[in-house]
């Protein structure tokens, strides 16, 4: 596990399984936000489902994130697409709904960047968010991220066109957390 101020990152257990699916893959319309692939209904238990406890990969690293004051499921984080020879990852995380709002985004977005860079040795970590995800944007320029583009109507988002933010951060720009190094 990997802990910030206000959030850890550990390994996804199969009790985290029923919450994701309910609060954040079961909500079509803003699943149909944070995902490029269509929604589509899975059981809980499909391989497929993006809630399913992750079998290791060397392209994905999937964490539960878990609020420390509470010590609850707050939601999920992961890098992927990790590209081991250009050193490059994306970054993404979605919050529960009760977890939002508490600044929880900001340093979950720190330590998946500590992750990365540290631990994967990655030299660049780029989100790709819907240009209205004030908070997402606002977590990752708060982590350093810097805005890079717009990519105009590129996201088909629950009956409509929308723009997606690129963001970017290199590793030379990164501050690491305190104690990570």
């Amino acid at each position: 596990m990997i802990r910030g101020e206000k959030v850890e990152l550990r390994t996804r257990r199969d009790s985290d399984v029923p919450v994701l699916q309910a609060e954040l893959y079961e909500d079509v319309a803003m699943r149909s936000r944070v995902d490029s692939r269509p929604w589509r209904p899975l059981p809980p238990d499909a391989a497929e489902s993006p809630a399913a406890a992750a079998v290791p990969s060397d392209d994905r690293a999937y964490f539960s994130v878990v609020e420390l004051a509470s010590r609850e499921l707050a939601g999920e984080a992961l890098l992927w697409g990790i590209d081991p020879h250009n050193r490059t990852a994306h970054l993404g995380i979605s919050l529960l709904p009760g977890f939002r709002g508490r600044g929880l985004a900001g340093d979950a977005v720190r330590v998946l960047c500590a992750y990365g860079f540290t631990v994967r040795g990655m030299q660049r970590l780029q989100v790709e968010t819907l240009a209205d995800n004030t908070a997402m944007i606002a977590a990752a320029t708060g982590a350093g991220f810097r805005v890079e583009g717009t990519l105009r109507r590129s996201a088909w988002v629950y009956g409509a066109f929308a723009d997606i933010v690129v963001l970017g951060l290199l590793a030379e720009e990164w501050t690491p957390l305190p104690g990570s190094g």
